[in-house]
């Protein structure tokens, strides 16, 4: 077993364009693959880089298509479907914000026998193509009234986090039975941001293993969250990692909620790996500590750095800081094999009777 997480790999879904080289997995591979990466996670929701209909459908298909991501040295590290675990609960309020995650003409419970349809196909796509996570966002329906003003009825957010387990409950039975996790990005616009709305979610689907966690920091920076702390109480949960950046830079003017700002003039913004306040190298010493194997994925979002030199700096940040665990102390050399009465002459205790 690898002694060290794997990486660096990228997540294509922010490098996707419409010109060349971003605009198909067949140029993307060698573009991710000249910049130093060894993996790629893919959007399940873009055809330009795999069609989810034949990758559940197809075992051949799956095949033929980490067949050519291996003649540039890549693997597919995961399947995202961030989109479509967004919209598999929603408030109606936001069927027009989000409608770009799902297929014009849908409303209501469409939209959720969609979402459903398309998360089912992501578990069989990720058995076929040989990976065990699939990140992805929980939905919501209570995310508006995430600030306790005007007071909430008793009830409120038990009845949401009861709804948002009842539709994600069979996928997790699903995913389960296919030796999978949906690993939930505590994201804001979602009913599960903090650790503690992950607890209320895993005490509604019966702590069900396959309920997991991928880890970004940048949205913990954002929130004001010990990202640090954060990875000794749910390490166990960790499945999946996005290497995000993020600073938070608060004034008199301006502070955790935004002001309604532009992405470059709020307090919280991402920002390029190394250009940002996480402490990259506690991050993944406590990963490491915590037994994390999986994957560390870039995830680039920036509003200063361009894309490209993102992409290019991202892949020797994450190669310098994964950590290979040791097998032996530091100081084996000095020690020697257990010697019981020794032990007591030390302690004092050969005398003591």
């Amino acid at each position: 077993m690898s002694r060290s997480m794997k990486g660096p790999a990228i997540f294509l879904a922010q490098f996707l364009r419409d010109v060349a080289p971003y605009n198909h997995i067949d140029t993307l591979a060698p573009w991710a693959a000249g910049l130093g990466y060894r993996g790629v996670q893919v959007p399940a929701w873009d055809g330009r880089v795999l069609d989810l209909d034949l990758a559940a459908g197809s075992k051949a298909y799956c095949d033929d298509y980490r067949a050519a991501l291996e003649k540039h040295g890549l693997v597919v590290t995961e399947l995202n479907t961030s989109l479509q675990g967004q919209v598999l609960a929603m408030h109606p309020v936001y069927e027009g914000l989000f409608q770009p995650f799902y297929p014009e003409g849908l409303t209501g419970r469409a939209i959720t026998e969609w979402a459903t349809d398309q998360l089912l196909k992501s578990v069989a796509a990720a058995s076929h193509l040989g990976t065990k996570v699939i990140p992805t966002l929980s939905g919501g329906f209570a995310w508006h009234l995430m600030y306790p003003w005007p007071q909430r009825p008793p009830g409120l957010i038990e009845e949401a986090f009861g709804e948002l387990a009842r539709r994600w409950r069979p996928l997790l039975d699903a995913a389960q039975d296919a030796g999978l996790t949906f690993a939930f990005e505590l994201h804001p616009g979602s009913d599960l941001y903090d650790g503690a709305t992950f607890e209320m979610f895993l005490d509604k689907v019966g702590q069900s293993p396959a309920a997991c966690l991928n880890y970004d920091p940048s949205h913990f920076v954002l929130q004001q969250l010990d990202y640090l702390d954060f990875i000794r109480l749910y390490g166990e949960r960790i499945a999946g990692f996005h290497v995000k950046d993020a600073e938070f830079r608060p004034d008199g003017r301006i502070g955790v909620y935004g002001g309604y700002q532009s992405w470059a003039k709020r307090a919280g913004r991402f920002r390029s790996l190394g250009d940002g306040q996480v402490d990259f190298k506690r991050v993944f010493t406590l990963l490491a500590e915590a037994g994390y194997r999986g994957w560390a994925v870039l995830e680039w979002e920036c509003c200063v750095k361009s894309p490209d030199q993102g992409a290019r700096e991202g892949a020797p940040f994450i190669a310098s800081h994964i950590i290979e665990t040791t097998e032996v102390a530091f100081d084996d050399f000095a020690g020697g094999s257990t010697d019981v009465a020794r032990n007591r002459r030390i302690l004092g205790l050969e005398q003591v009777h």
